[in-house]
């Protein structure tokens, strides 16, 4: 279980694919300490350390975080978002995030208003009932607040906080993002459903 509050940001090492596995190994942040089987969140999704050295972590993705997430799109020297797992003696600054990936969404357009970027996302269109204005959302494992909704789309405005503290400083339209909806939206629909 994660916050959605982003701790640091690091460097992609190294990429391989063996059998029909992912292997990506990650810097360790400096002050960091890394141990083998911790659960670390990466761009939003939950990732096991598998062996580490020095000065790196190895996780591994398996077919299906690879078909439903951006992990497969991980290139040697590209930033990725780092949060560790929540404790329960820590603060819950953003919401409940399991770094269970729901989708892959789309930035359909970026926005620069004043100091702040507002970010229009396109997500499957079955995924939309979890997501509503003022209401709760990750993407890339940031915990995020809705801004308006659409069809198959909806829109967060980013502080200059975030812009510098995360990689999606850098987004462009038609790059593709993480998205974790609300695990409460989820339950709740499921409740109601029965």
């Amino acid at each position: 279980m994660f916050t959605g509050i982003i701790k640091k940001l690091s460097i992609v090492e190294k990429v391989s694919k063996r059998n029909d596995s992912l292997f990506v190994s990650v810097k360790i942040p400096t002050g960091w300490k890394v141990w083998n089987g911790e659960s670390i969140s990466i761009n939003g999704a939950c990732s096991t350390v598998r062996s580490l050295n020095k000065t790196s972590f190895e996780v591994e993705y398996m077919p299906e975080t690879i078909k439903k997430t951006t992990v497969g799109s991980f290139r040697k020297g590209a930033t990725v978002n780092l949060e560790k797992s929540l404790k329960m003696s820590d603060l819950l600054d953003g919401h409940l995030v399991q770094g269970h990936i729901d989708a892959r969404g789309v930035v359909m357009e970026v926005r620069k208003v004043k100091k702040s970027k507002v970010l229009k996302i396109g997500v499957p269109k079955q995924f939309m009932k979890f997501i509503t204005e003022k209401g709760s959302v990750a993407i890339d494992g940031i915990s995020l607040t809705v801004v308006d909704t659409g069809k198959n789309w909806f829109t967060v405005s980013l502080v200059s906080y975030t812009l510098e503290n995360t990689n999606l400083g850098g987004i462009k339209t038609d790059g593709e993002v993480n998205i974790e909806t609300d695990i409460l939206a989820k339950y709740l629909e499921k409740l109601l459903r029965r």
